[in-house]
């Protein structure tokens, strides 16, 4: 029986590892979800053009987004996100304040609460697996939106899986660590008057302390098929290593 991956941010970065690594696995089928379309083609690919700091098509499309076929398990990966403006509170824009809220948020949220509702009477095994961040729980300047919306999703995750814990519904919460990836490469270029982490972010590129996406993939993927090792919401790749 087939296996069906959701995953959204997939032109990109951490995004693109995840889809590259899921492509190697024949017995999944995959919907991707991203602003950009990378054309590929792959017989077990289908790929989904939608910006998620505009959530109305999202809204109106959230019913098309999940097969009703018989899958022997269903992933869900809410990859898209957004760093938002590297600036401190008192000189943000409003309009992107709200662009973070909808990408990093609002976007999972509805995906999450969708999927639920998809698939709560299907034997399949359903995972659900929200990336987060480090700075979910760690204060950082000028990165008052990430951080903010990052916090939030991960207790949403967490509120999804006290109500699921009896349910074949599991829900993770993970953060990728510190991925080379345009994000690192966005901050990197931040007003040092903004940002005074900056120089902190420039070492670790030049130190060579950044992880590879396709590592990082890795062991999301090795997460999932082995979740019953991972008890516990919250993850932090960095906290164990592949077999």
């Amino acid at each position: 029986m087939k296996s069906l991956l959701i995953l959204t941010g997939h032109s990109k970065g951490l995004g693109r590892a995840i889809l590259d690594t899921y492509l190697q696995k024949e017995e999944f089928e995959i919907i991707a979800i991203s602003r950009t379309k990378l054309g590929l083609n792959k017989p077990n690919l289908t790929e989904i053009s939608m910006d998620f700091g505009e959530l109305e098509v999202l809204e109106t499309e959230l019913s098309n987004l999940f097969p009703s076929d018989e899958f022997e398990e269903i992933i869900l990966i809410n990859n898209a996100g957004w760093i938002g403006e590297i600036k401190p509170v008192g000189s943000l824009q409003v309009k992107h304040m709200r662009n973070s809220v909808n990408i990093n948020l609002l976007a999972p949220m509805y995906l999450t609460n969708a999927f639920v509702a998809a698939y709560k009477h299907s034997t399949a095994k359903k995972i659900i697996c929200n990336i987060s961040s480090g700075a979910a729980s760690k204060p950082m300047e000028s990165w008052g939106q990430y951080c903010s919306t990052k916090a939030a999703i991960a207790m949403f995750t967490k509120v999804a899986a006290k109500e699921n814990a009896d349910s074949q519904f599991r829900f993770f919460s993970i953060a990728p660590g510190i991925v080379d990836t345009q994000m690192q490469d966005e901050i990197r270029q931040a007003d040092g008057l903004d940002f005074p982490e900056i120089e902190r972010f420039k070492s670790y590129k030049e130190n060579g302390d950044l992880s590879s996406p396709e590592s990082v993939a890795s062991k999301i993927s090795y997460l999932l098929e082995h979740e019953n090792e991972f008890q516990e919401v919250i993850q932090d790749v960095r906290n164990f290593d592949l077999p």
